[in-house]
């Protein structure tokens, strides 16, 4: 399928992130992992990175998480865990946050969740600018241009908000980032 072409029955911007989808395959080896974070600048919590193979069925209303509201996005995330062919996640506290820089814990969330789907996946897109090895590659925005990078968008960020209610009762505490301004002594 040709970027742009309009896949039938969906919106015309949920259709443009399947079309990207389809023509990343086609000058790279598929099925396409796409992948996220949630949390890069919070000043408490996690970061959490998903990475997601969509499977055949288109889900709708897929878009970038920060686009939706969050019915919605707990909507497609059940769709996404039902119909995604794999899903990975992973988690880097507050502590490992503060201990290592968030930047090295978004690198290595990435790193880690595209590489558990290597089996999976022919080839790797991830949402930013971080050099992310060879089979993987980075382009700002993705999660507002690709179905598989939104997919992880939504994986990300209804689970690191879920984290975060869990966690709303308490004040400042170990799931803070003490390292950040405005939160240590």
């Amino acid at each position: 399928m040709l970027s742009g072409t309009r896949l039938s029955g969906l919106p015309q911007e949920e259709s443009s992130l399947y079309a990207f989808d389809a023509a990343w395959v086609l000058c790279h080896c598929g099925p396409l992992a796409g992948a996220d974070e949630a949390g890069r600048g919070a000043l408490a919590g996690p970061l959490v990175a998903a990475a997601v193979v969509l499977g055949e069925a288109e889900i709708s209303g897929i878009n970038d998480s920060k686009l939706l509201r969050p019915a919605l996005r707990e909507r497609i995330f059940g769709a996404l865990l039902r119909q995604a062919e794999a899903v990975s996640v992973v988690a880097y506290p507050a502590w490992w946050i503060d201990r290592h820089g968030v930047g090295l814990a978004n690198r290595e969330a990435l790193i880690r969740v595209l590489s558990s789907l290597k089996a999976q996946a022919g080839c790797g897109l991830a949402d930013g600018n971080l050099a992310l090895g060879p089979e993987v590659q980075s382009l700002p925005k993705a999660d507002a241009r690709s179905a598989a990078v939104a997919a992880a968008s939504v994986v990300a960020k209804v689970l690191r908000d879920d984290a975060m209610r869990a966690l709303s009762e308490q004040g400042p505490c170990r799931v803070h980032r003490l390292s950040y301004a405005g939160v240590g002594a």
